[in-house]
């Protein structure tokens, strides 16, 4: 176990931003990871947990507390059952079990981060969210002081959101399990449409499992959405905001101050979202308000790839990332009425 002490958090996240932590710690296995936890909490420190950091904004000022990094290692695949180390790499972990011809999360590739950060927001691209094949999460109890291991629906995903979200400061996630397919090679039924249409294929068809990982990295490097450290089009967190999901009520409000905007005859993006619910797109009212790819005069701007992501262009502080969302939000509510909710999880600052 690695200790330092006013050590910069800035490197350790995709933003490249953020102030020092009083002290940090890398852990390599799970005894050390409890062990960490269990001592901050018995001294009453502040704790924060770092994965991959691709979900992370943290302020400028730091954390004064104890940051902790799980570096923790483990891929264990026995037959279509895998189990990974919170520490792992995500996207590499999908590509080995491409390699092993299994099917499940293959659109999930390039995700930039942790696997134990996967099951925290329920990741999703593509057609696939992680919910579709955890099976159980080993966690680190902190109100219990004990290892538990939580099943799918205990988790309480959905989209974007889980347990862990509802409850952030209570578990730790140590590692994550996984029903995968084998479907002599193919991937799971393609449920995008643009995913569908990059392959030449219908919704609902399969194809080769390295076909579609290698498709679906193709779209997310055209948006940026691949960590490249030459491209600051990669400095980032991905997708800065949730895709709204509106009530009825909402949604007729919404589509009258669409077509009071952009004409009787614009139909903004709609998905069904349970009953009487229906979801829209955030990258879709970005534009539509006027906040287009490179957006931006300072040091933080709208990626010129999708204006979905918020960037670091090199010399970008939190505060000047901050006044970026605050302005798109304030724009979109002006224009639509709908409020945008971040995605990545702030840290001494919000918006």
């Amino acid at each position: 176990m690695q200790e330092l002490h006013d050590a910069p958090l800035a490197p350790l996240t995709t933003f490249r931003l953020g102030g020092p932590a009083a002290r940090l710690v890398t852990a390599t296995t799970d005894a050390e990871v409890v062990e960490t936890v269990r001592a901050a909490d018995a001294s009453g420190t502040p704790l924060l947990v770092i994965g991959g950091g691709s979900n992370l904004v943290i302020g400028d000022e730091g954390f004064d507390g104890t940051a902790l990094r799980i570096a923790t290692t483990g891929f264990t695949l026995d037959g279509t059952t895998l189990e990974l180390a919170a520490g792992e790499n995500w996207s590499d972990a999908v590509a080995r079990t491409v390699e092993a011809g299994l099917a499940g999360i293959e659109c999930l590739a390039g995700i930039p981060g942790s696997a134990g950060a996967t099951p925290i927001q329920n990741v999703g691209a593509y057609g696939q969210e992680v919910c579709d094949t955890i099976t159980e999460v080993v966690a680190y109890d902190r109100t219990t002081g004990e290892t538990v291991t939580l099943t799918a629906a205990e988790c309480a995903f959905r989209y974007r959101h889980s347990l862990f979200k509802d409850q952030p400061d209570r578990y730790v996630v140590l590692r994550v399990r996984f029903a995968l397919e084998d479907a002599g090679g193919l991937s799971a039924p393609i449920k995008y449409p643009e995913t569908a249409r990059a392959l030449g294929v219908e919704a609902g068809d399969r194809v080769p499992a390295a076909v579609a990982r290698e498709t679906v990295l193709r779209l997310r490097a055209g948006k940026g959405m691949v960590l490249d450290p030459a491209d600051h089009d990669t400095w980032s967190a991905g997708s800065f905001f949730h895709n709204p999901i509106l009530t009825d009520e909402a949604y007729a409000a919404f589509l009258a101050r669409v077509q009071d905007r952009l004409g009787p005859e614009t139909a903004p993006p709609a998905y069904p979202a349970g009953e009487g619910r229906t979801k829209t797109s955030a990258a879709w009212l970005i534009d539509k308000a006027g906040f287009t790819k490179g957006y931006g005069t300072g040091p933080a701007r709208i990626s010129t790839k999708h204006t979905l992501a918020l960037t670091n262009r090199g010399q970008a502080t939190t505060e000047d990332l901050l006044a970026l969302a605050r302005e798109v939000v304030a724009g979109v509510h002006a224009a639509f009425g709908v409020t945008l909710v971040n995605e990545p999880v702030t840290v001494g600052v919000s918006l």
